[in-house]
């Protein structure tokens, strides 16, 4: 019997594939992406928390592909935009937004809060599940502040935005490594990975 063991990830975000591969590296788990099932088409996320979006995902996928399934739903919450974007995170901008698009949105909206008002955390909510219906679930969050204008070549999302005053750096200043060792997916993947062997056995 193989050892190894072969999860779907619920995404398409190619930059959210890597960086769970890469904290899953060592775990014996092969992680394929929605990419590898071109005939699943788009998973609605009407769910009005993370957590409701990531077990809707991964139900969904574990449904239609045989295999068990990790899902994420994850965003930027804003204190002083009452915890927005939270779950619109990937859509702030609009239905067609962009990684640009958002961010410009972000900073507009804060354009008039001062420097010590602007704190904000990224939240993820994972959700795992097996096609006959087990489940497993985790969160994480990194808190910070959005700085005053992007910086950083690396990561995705609102990443160039989102500062660690405790790193003195944004995001997308970390390398991938730094960032795992952080990040909200990393912490909540961390602790979904003791309960994934169960979820997988």
């Amino acid at each position: 019997m193989p050892t190894e063991k072969a999860i779907v990830l619920a995404t398409t975000n190619r930059g959210k594939i890597a960086e769970l591969r890469a904290l899953l590296a060592n775990t014996g788990i092969t992680v394929k992406g929605l990419a590898d099932f071109p005939d699943m088409g788009d998973i609605p996320e009407t769910g009005t928390t993370f957590a409701e979006n990531a077990r809707l995902k991964a139900a969904a996928v574990a449904r239609a592909t045989g295999l068990p399934a990790v899902a994420d739903d994850s965003g930027l919450c804003v204190d002083a935009l009452d915890g927005a974007p939270g779950v619109h995170s990937a859509r702030y901008d609009g239905e067609n937004a962009t990684d640009a698009g958002n961010n410009a949105k972000l900073l507009d909206a804060l354009r008039h809060v001062p420097p010590e008002k602007r704190a904000a955390r990224f939240v993820c909510a994972m959700a795992a599940t097996t096609p006959d219906g087990r489940w497993a679930e985790a969160r994480g969050e990194w808190p910070g502040v959005i700085a005053p204008s992007p910086r950083g070549g690396g990561g995705f999302g609102y990443d160039p935005l989102f500062f660690d005053p405790s790193l003195g750096r944004t995001a997308a200043q970390l390398t991938p490594e730094e960032k795992n060792a952080r990040s909200h997916r990393g912490q909540a993947l961390a602790r979904l990975i003791p309960l994934l062997d169960t979820l997988l056995a």
